[in-house]
């Protein structure tokens, strides 16, 4: 069936998403329309954790689902007897939050008899391109997808909407966590990611020499764990002197609290650098090795999935690579910034994509799941 209406369900990490999805003209020409979508943040609930804490995370889809489900039908103009297909994430994500969109999206199915389709989250955010509005696949293909969010750091080689394979990954933590873990150290909450470009714009990037590692290496693997450290012991080695000093007593224990609450005595201008730094170097060897893909594989177009493909550092970071590496004609496509996140539309795109391709994933969470 080319002409859909997708219930999609999306509760891989906290936010809980449903949406209503029309979609059409198969894969050589999809389009989408989104009749209704709801979203319910978690932010508040795991603020002062510093971090989702998956039992919380349950709790909060629980309550939140059958609400939404309600309040989503009661306002769209498609009714659930014309739902011809439900598409739900089965990971990867938190795997006591994904159960539960699984468990409801079974529900419904069997209630009201719709074919499920289980989806894989990280095609959600591959596919949120064709959320940007009229996407011609014949204008865009090949194409580089560069995948960054807080679990996540991908960079896909695609052919088309169903032939594409990974040219490289994060060996150890992804941008996005990077970005929370490094925010955290700075005494800001979570999550960072949005707060460290904001204090970014205050900073000067070239300050601090943080090193953008792997930047030489020829795969396009990437690295992050060794640049939070280096931010780390930056950090510490500018707070020591004057914590130490003004107290000789201080116990060991005392002062690696200090620095991982983010308690450090350091001027606002500091911890601007420190952030405009960070984040350069972050971005500094992933666009290149974007870069370096696009031209090699002589793409038409570089798409950012993922909720760090909000910061707008990283496009223009991104284009002046391209520009560099004579690609300047390449297209960066993204959708739009509340595509970006986590969103139930992007799950229903992938769904569509997926059952055309005669695939399903199991009904059951898997939180490795690969791309």
């Amino acid at each position: 069936m080319l002409n859909m209406n997708i219930l999609a369900v999306e509760t891989s990490c906290d936010e809980t998403a449903l949406a209503i999805v029309r979609a059409d003209g198969g894969l050589q020409n999809p389009h989408f329309e989104i009749v209704g979508e709801l979203v319910s943040s978690q932010i508040d609930v795991h603020k002062e954790f510093g971090g989702v804490v998956p039992t919380l995370a349950k709790r909060e889809h629980l309550k939140n689902l059958p609400v939404l489900y309600k309040k989503l039908f009661k306002t769209s103009p498609v009714g659930i007897e014309e739902i011809d297909m439900i598409a739900v994430t089965v990971g990867p994500g938190l795997e006591p939050a994904l159960w539960t969109g699984i468990n409801e999206a079974q529900r419904i199915g069997k209630e009201h008899d719709i074919p499920i389709v289980g989806v894989n989250h990280m095609h959600g955010h591959m596919y949120s391109f064709l959320l940007s509005g009229n996407i011609k696949t014949a204008d865009v293909f090949p194409m580089v997808a560069l995948l960054v969010s807080g679990g996540h750091t991908i960079i896909i080689s695609m052919d088309s909407l169903q032939n594409y394979r990974v040219l490289g990954e994060t060996r150890d933590d992804a941008v996005g966590e990077s970005f929370d873990k490094v925010a955290r150290l700075l005494g800001i909450p979570y999550p960072g990611g949005p707060a460290i470009e904001k204090l970014a714009d205050k900073g000067d990037s070239h300050a601090i020499a943080f090193p953008s590692t792997m930047l030489h290496e020829k795969g396009y693997d990437t690295s992050f764990s060794g640049l939070k450290t280096a931010v780390l012991y930056y950090m510490r080695e500018q707070d020591a002197n004057t914590q130490i000093n003004a107290n000789q007593q201080m116990t060991a224990n005392k002062k690696e609290k200090m620095w991982k609450m983010g308690e450090y005595k350091l001027s606002d201008k500091e911890r601007a650098n420190i952030a405009a730094s960070f984040q350069y170097a972050a971005f500094n060897a992933l666009t290149r090795k974007t870069a370096r893909a696009a031209k090699n594989i002589g793409a038409r177009a570089v798409t950012i999935g993922g909720g760090v493909s909000a910061n707008k550092k990283l496009h223009k970071i991104l284009l002046k690579r391209l520009d560099e590496d004579g690609c300047s004609d390449v297209k960066i496509i993204t959708p739009p910034i509340n595509y970006c996140m986590d969103n139930a539309a992007m799950i229903g795109v992938a769904g569509y994509i997926t059952s055309l391709r005669g695939l399903s994933y199991p009904l059951e969470a898997d939180g490795v799941l690969g791309v």
